[in-house]
């Protein structure tokens, strides 16, 4: 097989590179569930216990964009190939054109940028090639990593929906995030002249 060239390639960026899900995936998911404190911020619950069967059949039912439920799930490499965690893009109204964006990045590389990175990625093909005009988000209360990030990428807390999340026995609140094209278009303007 000839080696590729990835010098043009829309998926990428300096450092990293999304890339379809494959079955030989399962085993980064099956880590990670095994984060529950990290599990509990993105899915504002403790699940229950891994298996090996639930990773396998999660990479495989995701698989070359196959799932058919309107989530289009990547995997976020380096790009030397190391496996650094997952991105998703979800909630797509192609009517209003909002979306929303779900990422996990695996425990090793947390802290480094690659979940900005990442999302920014999203950000631009959701944007300029699916015509979409507004990005929307919630991060549970606590949540520190993944609010500095929507900060860092432009986006505007728009509002708070109070203890809307039971998990830890106790109720936590949702912070809203909002990004439009036009905010973004201006935000990664305003990032490349800095």
């Amino acid at each position: 097989m000839k080696e590729i060239n990835y010098t043009h390639y829309f998926w990428q960026d300096e450092v990293l590179r999304l890339r379809s899900i494959q079955a030989e995936d399962w085993e980064g998911h099956y880590y990670n569930r095994f984060d529950t404190p990290a599990r509990r911020l993105l899915e504002c619950a403790v699940e229950l216990p891994p298996t090996i069967t639930e990773a396998k059949k999660f990479a495989e039912s995701y698989s070359d964009f196959d799932s058919g439920n309107g989530r289009i799930m990547f995997t976020i490499e380096s790009l030397q190939g190391e496996n650094i965690g997952g991105i998703n893009l979800n909630s797509i109204d192609e009517r209003n054109g909002t979306f929303s964006i779900g990422i996990q990045v695996d425990q090793d590389f947390r802290g480094q940028g690659y979940g900005t990175r990442a999302v920014r990625i999203l950000l631009r093909y959701a944007f300029f090639e699916r015509r979409l005009h507004k990005f929307n988000d919630c991060v549970l209360e606590g949540n520190e990593p993944s609010a500095t990030m929507m900060k860092k990428l432009g986006c505007v807390q728009e509002g708070i929906r109070r203890e809307v999340i039971y998990t830890d026995g106790q109720y936590h609140n949702l912070i809203l995030f909002g990004l439009t094209k036009n905010e973004f278009i201006e935000h990664e303007r305003l990032r490349e002249t800095l």
